[in-house]
Formats: structure tokens, C-alpha cells, sequence
């Protein structure tokens, strides 16, 4: 059985600069001897779930824009920047760039966050698909779908990390 802190340091980063969510995973006893990538994610999402609005809008402002200034300096944490790299983020053209700083703008300044999607599987084209469709919500339906894809990250950060059952 880990120690609070050695379960904090090894999956405090799983939600995005977010240490809290296991923080009170461990403090509210959820976590059982044997971790499992579908045992820590449950006990992490019950609690994302539980956070109040203002933490979990605080969980959704801590991801990176795609595709952004911070991933060109290299200034991304190593899941995000493996996370982009691995659907093609880090090779856009000029205009796909271009596209994504224009969406990503439009997207933060009409939700409050940033565009957030499970990038694994996808390449630049489904993502640039998804985010000119999403962009288009409701503030209501795009804070769910954004929290969906946070647990999704979540989920997939684990998977590679921990047995899944």
C-alpha cells in the first residue's frame, strides 16, 4: 500500500496540475491495496466529480492549448507533450497552426478553458474536426463535454501507468 504522499506524487499529475483530486482519492479511503488503472480512476473521478464547480473549471484551465506557444518552447508536462506528439500536434503546417491559435482563442474566450479532447488514436485532422464542431455548444454542454474528456485522459494517463484490472 502506498504512503498519501507516494500515491500523490505518482498520480497527482494524472488530472492536469491538479494534486487535490489525489489527494482526496487516498483521503477518502478509496483506494484499495491492489492499483489498478480502473480502481484509481474510479476512486479519482468520484472525486473530480465531487470538486465544486470553481475546481473543476480551476482542472479544465490547467490543460494546454493544442498545438500552442507552450508546446513549440517545450514548456508542456511530459504526459501533455506525448499526448500532442503522438497525434501529429507537433508537426502542423504554417496554416494549420495558423487554425488551431485562431480556434484556440475563439474557443477560450467563449467557454472560459481550453479546447480539451482525448488526443490519443486521433490525428490533427479528426482534432481540428471535433474542435470546429464543439465550438459550436452551449457553455453547459461543452463544460460536460470537456470534464468527459479530462476523465478520458485521465483514464488513458493510467492505462499506460497500471494494470487496467
Amino acid at each position: 500500500m502506498l504512503t498519501r504522499d507516494e500515491f500523490v506524487s505518482r498520480f497527482g499529475g494524472v488530472f492536469e496540475h491538479s494534486p487535490f483530486i489525489a489527494e482526496r482519492a487516498y483521503d477518502a479511503g478509496g483506494i484499495g491495496a491492489a492499483l489498478t488503472a480502473k480502481a484509481v480512476h474510479a476512486a479519482l473521478c468520484v472525486q473530480f466529480r465531487a470538486a465544486s464547480e470553481a475546481e473543476r473549471l480551476g482542472v479544465l484551465r490547467a490543460h494546454p492549448d493544442l498545438a500552442c506557444k507552450l508546446a513549440i518552447a517545450g514548456e508542456l508536462t511530459a504526459d501533455s507533450r506525448n499526448e500532442q506528439a503522438g497525434a501529429g500536434l507537433d508537426r502542423l503546417s504554417p496554416e494549420e497552426h495558423a487554425r488551431f491559435t485562431e480556434l484556440n482563442a475563439a474557443y477560450t474566450q467563449k467557454f472560459g478553458f481550453p479546447f480539451i479532447i482525448a488526443v490519443k488514436g486521433l490525428n490533427r485532422h479528426d482534432i481540428l474536426s471535433a474542435f470546429e464542431t464543439r465550438i459550436s455548444n452551449d457553455a453547459a454542454t461543452e463544460f460536460t463535454t470537456a470534464m468527459a474528456q479530462v476523465e478520458k485522459i485521465a483514464w488513458l494517463r493510467l492505462s499506460s501507468m497500471l494494470p487496467e484490472s
